[in-house]
Parts: structure tokens; sequence; C-alpha cells
């Protein structure tokens, strides 16, 4: 977790804390995993989900959302990507309670599908905080 806090003389807080989500290997690793087991029975289908397991892997390393108090940013390698301001959302999901396994959520112009590779809980947390239901 981050906090970025802004220095002012007035008597006032003007405090913005930034909350980054940590990495979470759980999915791209079961996938590579899963792709193992499945190569003894299809090789084709195993090729298949390793390769889908190693992208997610290399985007779990390189992606990181942070949640500030106006927006949710997406980073590529510590650069801001994507800046999604709360006020444009109309709807959040994570699905599949058991094992958090998609982020879902609808704009007003588009909606987007993220797959689980960052921390769940933290995610849950910060959704109710920014955008609750």
């Amino acid at each position: 977790m981050t906090t970025n806090i802004k220095a002012d003389n007035s008597t006032q807080d003007n405090s913005t804390q930034v909350v980054e989500l940590a990495p979470n290997f759980r999915i791209p690793g079961f996938l590579i995993l899963a792709a193992v087991g499945l190569s003894f029975v299809s090789w084709w289908l195993g090729g298949a989900i390793a390769i889908l397991g190693v992208f997610l892997t290399v985007q779990t390393f390189v992606i990181r959302l942070q949640f500030t108090d106006q927006a949710l940013n997406v980073l590529r390698l510590g650069n801001i990507i994507l800046i999604f301001p709360y006020s444009e959302w109309l709807n959040w999901e994570i699905y599949w309670s058991p094992i958090p396994i998609l982020f879902y959520f609808r704009e007003v112009k588009s909606i987007h599908f993220l797959p689980i590779i960052f921390d769940a809980k933290t995610l849950a947390d910060c959704l109710q905080k920014h955008y609750p239901r």
C-alpha cells in the first residue's frame, strides 16, 4: 500500500491516499499447472492453456491497479496508461466468490473485464470504499 500526502499550510487535511494492489499469481500458476496435465491428454490444448498462463504471468508482473480518491488507474511498468473516473462508473462485480477469477466494471460508454491477477480482498475493499453498491 502506498500513501501520498500533500502538504498544506492551512488547518484543513488535504491528504490523498493511493492504494496500489499487490500482484497475485494464483490464476496464471493454476493455468500453467493445468496445461502440464492437459498436455498428456491433448498437446494442442495443453499448449494453448500454457500460452494463456504465460501471458497472464507476464501481465501480473507488468500491470498494476491503483485506487485514488477520484479514479481507478491502470499502470504498466509504473506508468499510468488508463484512468477510469468513478463518476463514469455504473456497476462493478467480482465473479465467482469462492475463488475470484474475474473483475467486471461498467462505465457509461464501455464495459471492462480483467482477470484477477492482483489481491482480490484489497480489490473488493477498495471498490466498496470508492464506489459502494
